[in-house]
């Protein structure tokens, strides 16, 4: 079922009324979506965008952040894209969070069609909602002008792992010309993927480095979140984590660094990947999360 929004409507989010140019209409997926889309833009909610070829740390970290916010009753918003966008929509949803989506294509379409399972999952415990009717294909225009969209109904934009060339960063345009907040995530100068984000944080925006900076951003006491993974661990796994921390390196690296076998290194990756701790690189290595 698709819902029909129209400006100046019942439904119509009044957020939208700030942009120069407000979309016409919206469409949403599902019955009593536009009810839920009133609700959940009624409360606080961030936006969180990045690369779609992101990283393992930052997808990880993006889920991580969804979650703690959804956890302390923020909403979360992103596009939809592969990578960050995927990454921040399905921690919020783990954490029985609300989620919206804002599609760059008809609202009929799944885009990219690996999200489509997810896209599923949000029209059902959150909005999926697009200006385009059914039928209307994805374009490259397209994306840019739903980012204004997502910046609009955010209260703050956090960038992660953006190239300069990211449309995160146009999202994060968005936002600043409506006088929202812009929050982004450091990272390490040596990382084209990273170096938009960078460049924001040079320029004036917010760091970011867990869920407390984005609620004292938005004035919520940052006691209503759930805390990170543990700083440290026992025995092996500790050791191992705090070795990752210190420097991101491969398996076999670590095991020579801290002396041990193979069945003693698997052991204590095993018990580090099911706590959430660590995610593996595309070139194997072992980062924290």
């Amino acid at each position: 079922m698709t819902t029909r929004i129209l400006r100046g409507g019942p439904g119509y989010p009044p957020r939208l009324e700030e942009l120069p140019e407000p979309p016409p209409e919206l469409y949403l997926r599902g019955a009593a979506a536009s009810e839920r889309l009133l609700r959940l833009t009624d409360s606080p909610c961030v936006a969180i965008v990045g690369a779609r070829m992101a990283s393992a740390a930052g997808a990880a970290f993006a889920s991580r952040m969804a979650q703690g916010l959804a956890r302390a009753g923020v909403a979360v918003l992103s596009g939809l894209a592969a990578g960050i966008d995927g990454a921040a929509h399905s921690g919020a949803l783990e954490a029985g969070g609300r989620t919206v989506a804002v599609l760059g294509c008809g609202i009929d379409r799944d885009y990219p069609r690996s999200n489509a399972t997810l896209a599923a999952r949000i029209a059902t415990a959150g909005v999926v909602l697009s200006e385009y009717p059914p039928g209307v294909a994805p374009a490259p225009w397209r994306f840019p002008a739903r980012n204004r969209i997502v910046a609009a109904l955010a209260d703050a934009t956090i960038v992660v792992e953006a190239s300069r060339r990211s449309g995160a960063l146009i999202t994060a345009g968005f936002a600043l010309e409506l006088g929202r907040e812009v929050l982004a995530v450091p990272s390490s100068p040596w990382v084209d993927a990273a170096a938009g984000a960078n460049a924001l944080l040079r320029d004036g925006a917010t760091p970011v480095t867990c869920v407390e900076d984005v609620l004292v951003a938005l004035g919520i006491d940052p006691s209503a979140a759930s805390g990170p993974v543990a700083a440290t661990m026992p025995g092996d796994p500790g050791k191992l984590l705090a070795a990752i921390r210190r420097s991101p390196a491969s398996p076999e690296a670590l095991g020579v660094r801290l002396g041990f076998d193979a069945p003693r290194l698997g052991r204590a990756i095993a018990t580090l990947e099911l706590a959430g701790a660590i995610v593996r690189e595309r070139d194997g290595s072992l980062v924290g999360t």
